[in-house]
């Protein structure tokens, strides 16, 4: 194949975890004194890590303080409701089975807190599915910052030119080039092509069955 490995965003790429993550957001907002966000906001909250998500999610005259406790509530209520709804999207596992069979190492890469990744990881896939598996935390800068993604290509002993990076947000694809990977965009997530595009995606696929022609073919190689 033209690629010998992948890195995948999980909100929005590999899980639909759009409800989950909303419903404990407005939960955590209201617990703490502000006023809930509608479900269509999230798609544009979500991607930048959980300070982020607050960061824009609160009133402009919000402080730091106000951020860290609804942070803290936030992963109190997560950590009851991260499953509620959350699940594969459609073609997903069969995706992932296909690029095992054909030999690739796989991993993941969200801006989701470690924990909450691995958890949300051995919830919906088989054990040994990914090769690596990585949320932020102190060893990993949340993203676009190419330091977990240049790490994982370094454990999996690959040039980052040899690597396709599949995300649904204008932070993957920044993290993809940055990190000298190949960015594809998940069409089927929490934002448009456009933006992706516009963001550096040689290719932004609708479904995944889309997406094994293009890393044969080693799409957008020069």
């Amino acid at each position: 194949m033209g690629t010998s490995a992948i890195i995948f965003d999980l909100d929005g790429t590999l899980l639909d975890t759009l409800q989950d993550v909303a419903d404990a957001a407005n939960a955590s907002l209201e617990t703490c004194g502000f006023p809930a966000r509608p479900i269509h906001d999230y798609p544009d909250l979500i991607g930048g890590g959980v300070r982020h998500l607050f960061r824009k999610a609160l009133p402009k005259d919000a402080g730091e303080a106000d951020i860290d406790t609804c942070v803290a509530a936030f992963r109190e209520i997560y950590a009851e409701h991260w499953n509620d709804s959350t699940a594969p999207y459609p073609g997903i596992p069969e995706l992932i089975a296909l690029l095992r069979e054909r030999g690739l190492k796989m991993a993941v890469l969200s801006n989701k807190p470690h924990e909450f990744t691995v958890r949300c990881v051995a919830a919906h896939f088989p054990e040994g599915t990914f090769d690596l598996v990585a949320g932020e935390g102190p060893e990993t800068p949340a993203k676009p910052d190419p330091t977990g993604a240049l790490g994982i290509a370094e454990q999996f002993g690959c040039e980052p030119a040899a690597m396709a990076f599949l995300g649904d947000s204008d932070i993957d694809m920044h993290t993809a080039v940055r990190s000298g990977m190949r960015p594809f965009g998940a069409g089927w997530g929490f934002r448009s092509k456009e933006e992706l595009f516009r963001c550096g995606a040689i290719a932004v696929v609708d479904h995944p069955r889309e997406l094994p022609p293009l890393l044969e073919r080693g799409e957008g190689e020069e």
